[in-house]
């Protein structure tokens, strides 16, 4: 049994090393220190920002982002259904509720129009409208042109999940600098990763700082401990800020080597009918994972044959994310729905995708591919 072959893993080196023994040499060991100030001026650099504070994980990042933009209990965020499930956490730990909308069949990202028509839905109703969280899936920003005009339009604040996407643009615009705040993750799994970790980024310096508070246990700036309000303790060390300093250092030359593996798979996969990758045309994707549709009336198999015969090869592969109204904690939430959702995760596989595959690994996973392809179809496609 060879190694396994993972989705995301890691990619880590000497660089991350050196930058992690000079921080613990330079005795900075808390949440405190000048590579996590650094850090965060770096990040906020490559976004285009005016700032950014680092904070314990992507989902602390979200439920920051929330309360700065004044999101209360009792208020109806909107959420793309087609989701991990931080992003309905989020919301639920501010006392609000998710209302979930489907997304874009072609690239998983929100469905604008049907934003459009729940956002009108809502404050028919006369409900409040704290946020619209939309989630750059699979490193690919979501249409913001078009959605932000929706939500300017509706007043409505855009809190950006692009947790999958740092490093991706639209329109040479940076993923994380669409709404009024946007959430980074540097999850393991992530195209660049601190261990655990995540941030805010925003022009909105006052929103920055009251989350620099709360993420610091709202300590009020006096000699002893005092604290008038609830905080969090979500500040990310200096020891992994280094580390995510070595990462950024590297971004662009992950994303070229994942995005050289998306170029092999659509090569691998273009001829072979009934299956398409998701998102396939944008260029300016981080590509985080790539990700195949499989639709079987015209391949005469499924997403999930071709996941049991990889893992039959300990090579990791995954559905997408299974829609939050299809999730036991969220299924009596409200919804609006196409089914595009439903049908992505029926149809959709990801594939190992991270910078880190040597080439023994990503010839290793290429020719289970094609020899499930050559039993399946007759033919491989090079």
């Amino acid at each position: 049994m060879t190694d396994r072959v993972h989705l995301s893993h890691p990619d880590v080196g000497p660089l991350e090393e050196s930058y992690l023994v000079a921080a613990l040499r330079s005795g900075w060991v808390a949440p405190v220190g000048p590579d996590l100030d650094a850090f965060e001026n770096e990040v906020a650099a490559r976004v285009g920002t005016r700032g950014a504070v680092a904070v314990s994980s992507g989902t602390a990042a979200l439920h920051l982002a929330l309360l700065g933009v004044g999101v209360q209990p009792g208020d109806a965020v909107v959420v793309p259904t087609l989701t991990f499930v931080a992003t309905a956490n989020a919301v639920r730990y501010t006392g609000a509720r998710p209302v979930f909308v489907d997304c874009d069949a072609r690239t998983g990202n929100i469905d604008v129009p049907l934003l459009s028509e729940l956002l009108h839905r809502l404050r028919a109703r006369g409900e409040r409208v704290g946020a619209v969280v939309p989630v750059d899936m699979f490193g690919s920003c979501a249409d913001y042109p078009a959605l932000l005009p929706v939500c300017g339009d509706a007043g409505v604040p855009v809190v950006e999940d692009a947790a999958e996407a740092l490093g991706a643009t639209d329109h040479g615009r940076a993923a994380g600098s669409f709404g009024q705040v946007g959430a980074l993750s540097f999850n393991g799994n992530k195209i660049i990763t601190t261990s655990s970790g995540g941030m805010l980024v925003s022009d909105d310096l006052p929103l920055l700082a009251r989350a620099r508070h709360l993420a610091s246990q709202a300590r009020e700036p006096v000699a002893h401990y005092e604290h008038r309000e609830t905080g969090y303790n979500y500040r990310l060390s200096n020891l992994l800020a280094a580390v995510g300093r070595a990462q950024l250092a590297r971004l662009d030359g992950m994303i070229g080597r994942r995005r050289l593996l998306r170029d092999r798979y659509a090569k691998l996969f273009a001829s072979v009918p009934g299956v398409e990758l998701v998102g396939a045309e944008d260029v300016e994707s981080n590509c985080w994972l790539t990700v195949i549709r499989v639709r079987s009336e015209r391949s005469g198999w499924r997403a999930a044959d071709l996941a049991a015969h990889l893992a039959a090869q300990n090579i990791e592969t995954r559905p997408v994310w299974k829609p939050m109204h299809r999730q036991p904690a969220y299924a009596d939430f409200e919804s609006l729905l196409t089914g595009a959702a439903d049908d992505l995760f029926a149809e959709g596989l990801t594939l190992p995708s991270g910078s880190g595959l040597t080439e023994q690994q990503i010839a290793t996973v290429f020719g289970a591919i094609e020899g499930f392809l050559a039993v399946r179809t007759g033919a491989v496609s090079g």
